[in-house]
């Protein structure tokens, strides 16, 4: 029987409308716990409106010899302002 409790990825927003910023982790028995012991350890120093809790084994990564995972799979350089030629502006000479 495994005696460790699950491990918790923590998330901490200082101000409404901020991203949540990922600033440890925590092991606890379930989520609730998991959010109360987040709470003390990442929220009692800094300023936090929000903490999200998120189970380590339910986070998806991609792995890092998995270099084709982002190229490029197509040409977009039609996107790049720069492709494209702007008419010149006129001058007035009268101003």
């Amino acid at each position: 029987m495994d005696t460790q409790w699950e491990t918790y990825e923590v998330f901490h927003q200082t101000k409404r409308g901020d991203a949540h910023v990922h600033v440890g982790s925590v092991h606890a028995p379930d989520p609730q716990m998991a959010l109360q012991l987040a709470k003390d350890q990442f929220a009692r120093r800094l300023k936090c409106v929000s903490l999200w809790v998120v189970r380590t084994k339910d986070v998806t990564a991609t792995d890092y010899q998995d270099d084709g995972f982002f190229a490029q799979s197509t040409d977009k350089s039609y996107r790049d302002p720069k492709a494209f030629e702007s008419p010149e502006k006129a001058v007035d000479d009268e101003h």
